[in-house]
């Protein structure tokens, strides 16, 4: 790893620039301090995603951020390109954002701070979808899309997740029940719902706050998909809260401060979101906490099934 590191700062410009690790999820995140800047190197799960996907999320992020929302922007390395392969792994370079992650930052201990929080939120989400909404994609443009196919086509983005292996038969057949309704209710629907591109992971770990300061990272998941979705991602581990239709309120009038939004159907995207999570953790069941995980997953989604779809 090391290694690899040490020569993608040097295509950087920045060899033997000062660098640690800070977050090693899906993909591998060094802070690089140099010139005094500090940098965001991205060292990317390999198979994940094509060249073509990665070279679309940054232009995707680098349009968001010239529209003027808080967002990390791509860094070229020394030869112009927003990506390089460093011994078979893909590597890129963003600007480095200041601030905590919102769930180290305190805010969500306070009920007003909570509402205020998920009222910027939506703010910001709304001006996200706005900007790429005006934006051109251009010539070669790659994203994967959270459609009826990638939430519930036999093969979705995140997961079979009626084939999670805590299932018994019977919570199975449950899930499967789930599955089909959910389907013919989104095929009914999606002709008319609010479509585009979407950052698909705006959960806690995502959003940086700086003060005042909302700021979006991680666009490892974004693609097309419905603006709900980007909701309901939001929202979908709060639900089990007392004050959750405040903080549904909050974020659904964030957004609609700069954007209008049809939330008919917003229940039903957070079961949606909710299903994600239980095929999500399938490839994940031997890391440490996941079995409990899996657990809150299944209930969330049960409980929320039998709120939106009548199915218990």
């Amino acid at each position: 790893m090391s290694d690899v590191v040490d020569k993608a700062l040097s295509l950087w410009g920045m060899a033997g620039a000062h660098n640690r690790l800070i977050a090693a999820r899906e993909n591998s995140v060094f802070r690089v301090d140099h010139g005094g800047v500090s940098f965001a190197l991205r060292l990317h799960r390999q198979g994940y995603r094509s060249d073509a996907e990665l070279w679309s999320e940054l232009e995707w992020m680098a349009a968001v951020a010239q529209g003027g929302l808080l967002v990390p922007s791509p860094v070229r390395s020394a030869s112009g390109h927003l990506l390089e392969d460093v011994s078979g792994v893909q590597v890129d370079m963003l600007s480095w954002l200041p601030g905590q992650p919102l769930g180290e930052s305190g805010l969500l201990d306070d009920p007003q701070a909570r509402r205020d929080v998920f009222s910027r939120i939506g703010h910001e989400m709304a001006r996200l979808h706005a900007i790429s909404d005006k934006w051109k994609a251009p010539e070669g443009f790659t994203r994967c899309a959270w459609d009826r196919d990638g939430l519930l086509g036999a093969d979705p983005l995140w997961g079979r997740f009626w084939d999670n292996p805590a299932l018994s038969e019977g919570e199975r057949t449950l899930f499967r029940r789930v599955r089909d309704e959910a389907d013919r209710r989104l095929e009914s629907i999606e002709d008319g719902l609010d479509y585009g591109l979407i950052h698909a992971d705006l959960v806690r770990e995502n959003v940086m706050v700086d003060g005042s300061r909302v700021q979006l990272i991680d666009f490892d998941d974004s693609g097309y998909g419905f603006r709900l979705f980007d909701l309901a991602t939001t929202l979908v581990k709060f639900t089990d809260a007392p004050d959750y239709p405040a903080l549904r309120h909050a974020l659904v009038e964030g957004y609609r401060s700069q954007r209008g939004i049809d939330t008919t159907h917003l229940d039903f995207f957070v079961l949606l979101r909710a299903l994600t999570y239980v095929g999500w953790i399938i490839d994940r069941m031997h890391e440490g906490g996941a079995s409990e995980r899996n657990t809150r997953y299944l209930g969330a989604a049960r409980a929320l099934a039998d709120q939106v779809l009548g199915i218990r």
